[in-house]
């Protein structure tokens, strides 16, 4: 049986999307990562295939583009001011819902389907095995 070292961090690769409150949408370092670290994004979706939203790497030129704000001092999440696209889409914002996103190609995309947890909740057994 194979074990592995608990090092008391989470593992880097979970790449969780959060829509805030407000429509600010928020990525981990592993999301932004696996973006490529991006500038500027466009955000995507849909509608047909389960309300489906990507966020995809983006030249800050493209008029649609959003920017991607650097995290402040001592911080790991970059935001995107999304709150016409959450209202656009009427995407349920009434409180703070992360959820897991997975790459296919260059999308990095959340399933607005999916379970969720409440990025305020603590901590439960399974995300520290995280």
């Amino acid at each position: 049986m194979p074990f592995e070292t608990f090092t008391r961090q989470r593992r880097a690769e979970r790449q969780p999307l959060t829509i805030q409150k407000k429509g600010v949408i928020s990525l981990n370092r592993a999301a932004f990562e696996a973006l490529g670290g991006p500038e500027a994004v466009e955000l995507l979706f849909d509608p047909d295939a389960s309300r489906l939203v990507a966020v995809r790497r983006s030249d800050s030129s493209v008029e649609h583009a959003y920017q991607v704000r650097a995290p402040v001092e001592n911080h790991a999440t970059w935001l995107i001011s999304g709150a016409a696209f959450v209202s656009y889409y009427e995407i349920e914002n009434s409180r703070s819902v992360r959820r897991a996103a997975r790459m296919d190609g260059d999308l990095l995309i959340i399933d607005l389907n999916d379970p969720h947890i409440d990025p305020r909740a603590e901590p439960t057994p399974a995300d520290a095995s995280d």
